[in-house]
């Protein structure tokens, strides 16, 4: 089926080579944003089209990667949780995964998988995403609940209309190769309107076999994956309305995670989703309503030795999501600005792992993981926004959110058995208890935005930020070492056990935000943005026990956490004239350290220090660029989940791209000097311990020669 899906999907797309990495990037002030939703337009697109997207209101690359979490990489704060080939996990100031509300195209939506491979990012590809919005630390409100790190918002493309009278065919195509791992893509969108209807499609397709380690290093096993998306979404205009509704589904037939002891070997979701956008004459209203169901596989690919009827280990998921978001904005006067808004998600998850055919462990019956759980979350917010003087504006901003929880009763493979006994002591126990839990959570936002001179701007203020527990947390029960082996999304091989006690944390965030530029020529700009976070009820964990391997049985548990740090980024340009084009210098860095307050150890999973010094050049229509990415030893890290140290590091990356026409040419060589090093986030490299014997720090990527061409029409 596999060769068919990808056979079909080649021949329907037909699409050329892909941009790796447009290297022309707008300079780190520019406020781009994304084209007004309810605008016409009968023009063709331009050859960018495709090739940029607007992050955090700056119009840069789409870049080469497959994973849609890569293209907010330049972003303040952010980094992510090495993981499948399209599955990172986003991270900000040091906050992961469920602690960032992450939102695609209005849709808030959870992992369904007891080891989280399917993030919310890895359902939209990198060519569908219009803009993608990372705001660490404090947000507003209106950003969403239930999350205490920050929001990533990630949006697909408003449909397109042409004028009145006029009709519109356009379209684009791209596709790339990436020498490391034998990487190919492919994806196109075409579009079909009127002034009134617009009808789009969306495809893609990506594909990489396992990549080789730097340093002329061995291959890394359970880096594979293969995945593929279609869209269809049909838009309404008129006057001063839009309604877009979209269709689609994701398939990926397999997916390698090598910090896990699991891989994905199916993956399908479906999905509806609504928006409509409308000016009244008493403000806007945006209301969004989305369903969506995925289907979940798991089990052991071949290099971790599955595959076969007495190897391996099934494990099923089915979740639904279902929801609706309404934000109305109102102006009071000439000053003044109202947001009120409500939402509601619902969160069904069933999990379950049938028996292994001649296993005495994994048999004779099923195991009820999560069995007809689900988490629902009623929000609502108020949002006052006020421009006292020209230079002078403030934001409050208080929010509600009740969350639900409850489950079902389980089950263990046996009853009986002395290898299941630990798990059905633990499920008599967990069907016994009163499962049902519902937290009241409350968040207020308050900011002030002070432009004391023109080249200065100081933004500052606090946020209160509250998040449940998910559905592994506080119900994963099993207490058996290969049952709670197979909870956890941290990459580390250590076995989780969750905590109906648990309670939800509550994060008290103090930020500033500083930014210098030049007013007139706008040729440079510092960016300075100091934080600090305190947590009550940071859910962290506990040891329960050992491991085989030498790892550790821990369960979630409340404990109190501070975390700071400090984020910075600039920009200059060099040069700018007729003989020479433009040369412009680019920089970022970010540091942040976090400590669990109970147990003294450092938080899992916190960057080091690091950065990047870019050059960028453009010349008419070439652009290039010369990157340099510095990591800093990891040398603070959780003790008590064993987390690994790794040495510091620098990679050097080149790029060039060429524009004829609609055609855009573009090469790059990632580490280029080919460093071994090893990823601060990437946790154990488990797919090779398999085969090794040996457990180590997840090998980085080594060199890549990329090559990619972007077609529009």
């Amino acid at each position: 089926m596999t060769d068919h899906l990808r056979s079909s999907w080649i021949g329907a797309v037909a699409c050329g080579w892909t941009v790796a990495c447009g290297l022309a990037v707008a300079p780190a002030w520019a406020d781009t944003t994304m084209s007004a939703p309810l605008s016409q337009s009968d023009s063709r697109p331009s050859a960018t089209a495709g090739e940029f997207i607007t992050v955090n209101g700056v119009r840069r690359p789409t870049g080469h990667s497959a994973d849609t979490a890569a293209l907010l990489s330049h972003a303040l704060g952010f980094s992510s949780y090495a993981a499948g080939g399209v599955s990172a996990l986003p991270v900000l100031n040091g906050m992961a995964d469920d602690r960032v509300a992450t939102f695609v195209d209005g849709m808030r939506i959870a992992s369904a998988c007891p080891n989280h491979m399917n993030p919310a990012m890895s359902y939209i590809d990198p060519d569908s995403v219009e803009s993608a919005v990372a705001t660490a630390g404090i947000t507003s409100v209106s950003e969403g609940g239930d999350s205490t790190g920050g929001t990533v918002s990630v949006e697909r493309r408003d449909p397109q209309f042409a004028r009145a009278g006029k009709s519109l065919v356009t379209g684009r195509m791209r596709g790339d190769y990436r020498s490391n791992g034998g990487g190919s893509g492919a994806s196109g969108s075409v579009t079909v309107a009127n002034d009134l209807l617009s009808l789009r499609y969306t495809g893609s397709y990506s594909h990489a076999s396992d990549y080789r380690a730097g340093g002329d290093g061995p291959r890394v096993r359970s880096t594979s994956y293969l995945s593929f998306n279609h869209a269809v979404t049909l838009g309404v205009h008129k006057d001063n309305h839009l309604l877009a509704l979209t269709v689609g589904q994701q398939d990926i037939p397999y997916e390698g995670f090598p910090n896990q002891y699991m891989d994905m070997t199916n993956n399908r979701s479906t999905f509806v989703n609504g928006k409509y956008k409308g000016d009244f004459d008493w403000g806007t209203l945006e209301a969004r309503g989305f369903w969506q169901r995925v289907d979940h596989v798991m089990d052991m690919m071949s290099d971790k030795g599955g595959h076969t009827a007495s190897t391996g280990m099934p494990m099923n998921t089915d979740a639904r999501t279902a929801g609706y978001a309404i934000k109305a904005t109102i102006p009071l006067g000439l000053k003044h600005e109202l947001g009120l808004g409500s939402s509601f998600d619902h969160n069904g998850l069933n999990d379950w792992w049938p028996p292994l055919v001649g296993s005495m462990m994994m048999g004779p019956n099923t195991y009820h993981n999560v069995n007809d759980g689900h988490r629902d979350r009623l929000g609502h917010y108020i949002e006052w926004k006020a421009q006292w003087l020209p230079r002078l504006s403030t934001e409050l901003g208080m929010r509600s959110d009740l969350v639900m929880m409850n489950t079902g009763p389980v089950s263990p493979y046996s009853w009986t058995g002395m290898m299941s006994m630990a798990d059905a002591m633990a499920a008599q126990r967990f069907n016994a208890s009163s499962r049902g839990r519902t937290d009241t959570n409350f968040d207020v936002t308050a900011l002030v935005r002070w432009h004391p001179l023109d080249s200065l701007m100081i933004e500052g203020g606090y946020a209160r930020k509250t998040r449940s527990p998910n559905l592994y947390e506080r119900y994963a029960w099993g207490r058996g070492a290969m049952a709670s082996s197979m909870i956890g999304w941290f990459g580390d091989g250590n076995g989780y056990v969750g905590n109906l006690n648990l309670t939800p944390e509550i994060a008290n965030t103090a930020s500033m935000t500083m930014t210098w530029h030049d007013p007139r020529d706008q040729a440079w700009l510092v960016k300075i943005q100091p934080y600090y976070t305190y947590t009550h009820n940071y859910i962290n964990v506990m040891r329960i026990g050992a491991l085989s391997n030498g790892l550790s049985q821990l369960q979630f548990v409340n404990h109190n956490a501070q975390s700071y740090g400090i984020n910075g980024s600039a920009f200059a340009r060099l040069w700018r004239s007729d003989a020479f084009g433009t040369g412009e210098v680019h920089a970022n860095l970010n540091w942040v350290r976090g400590e669990d307050l109970v147990t003294h150890s450092g938080l899992y999973h916190q960057m080091p220090t690091n950065g990047t010094i870019a050059l960028h050049e453009t010349y008419g229509n070439w652009t290039g660029r010369v990157e340099v990415t510095l990591v800093k030893a990891k040398d603070t890290v959780d003790w008590l989940r064993h987390e690994p140290r790794t040495p510091g590091y620098a990679l050097l990356g080149l790029g060039g791209s060429y524009r004829w026409r609609n055609l855009t040419l573009d090469a790059s060589i990632d580490n280029v000097l080919d460093q071994k090093y090893y990823l601060p986030l990437g946790g154990l490299s488990l797919g090779d311990y398999k085969a090794t014997g040996v457990l180590g720090p997840l090998p980085g990527l080594g060199r890549s020669y990329n090559l990619s061409l972007t077609a529009t029409f």
